[in-house]
């Protein structure tokens, strides 16, 4: 037997090539995932920073779960859009406010609003910057392969505000007090 017969020829061998690197890139996306990041690291604070790294590393668990088929690919494919819908409403955030501050953030479909709320609000009634159950914000809607509804976590500083305000504008207005000191008034009596 030949050695020529043997080894492939270089046709072959460049054929081979271009598909091992475009099944790379089909099935491989966290590469512009981490270009990205490395960007990101030049243009933003630390807090945007972490952020971002924390979604490159829920983007390569995802990756490598469905590496191992341990989820379907319907699921890799909601959970790699809602990464990016969140990264999305993260760099317009940060970029317009101006501040390295990232607020908890949930995306959620329509089919998973019952994960954040007990009674799901309207969806077609939601506006931007709407205050929901003095729990969340909604900030707006991200398509990113699914539609996806963000909303804002508030922290316990603006949730205890807003209880307050609830409160102290379903309370009764105070009642002028008796020259005896109750507060309790007087009850008209009307004669005829």
């Amino acid at each position: 037997m030949r050695l020529s017969e043997e080894l492939p020829s270089r046709a072959q061998q460049s054929c081979l090539l271009a598909v091992l690197f475009t099944l790379l890139a089909v099935l491989y996306p966290g590469q512009a995932t981490a270009q990205d990041f490395a960007r990101g690291q030049d243009e933003f604070g630390p807090v945007m920073r972490a952020y971002l790294g924390y979604l490159r590393n829920e983007q390569e668990v995802v990756d490598d779960r469905v590496s191992k088929r341990e989820i379907t690919r319907a699921y890799y494919h909601r959970n790699s859009s809602r990464i990016r819908a969140l990264r999305q409403i993260a760099l317009r955030i940060v970029r317009d406010s101006g501040n390295d501050y990232v607020p908890e953030l949930e995306a959620v479909t329509r089919d998973e609003m019952r994960n954040i709320f007990e009674r799901p609000p309207a969806l077609s009634a939601l506006q931007a910057n709407q205050v929901i159950n003095n729990t969340f914000r909604f900030l707006g809607v991200e398509r990113t392969g699914d539609v996806f509804y963000i909303f804002e976590r508030l922290d316990p500083y603006e949730q205890a505000e807003l209880m307050q305000k609830a409160k102290d504008n379903s309370a009764p207005p105070p009642s002028e007090t008796t020259p005896h000191g109750s507060s309790r008034p007087r009850r008209a009596i009307s004669r005829r």
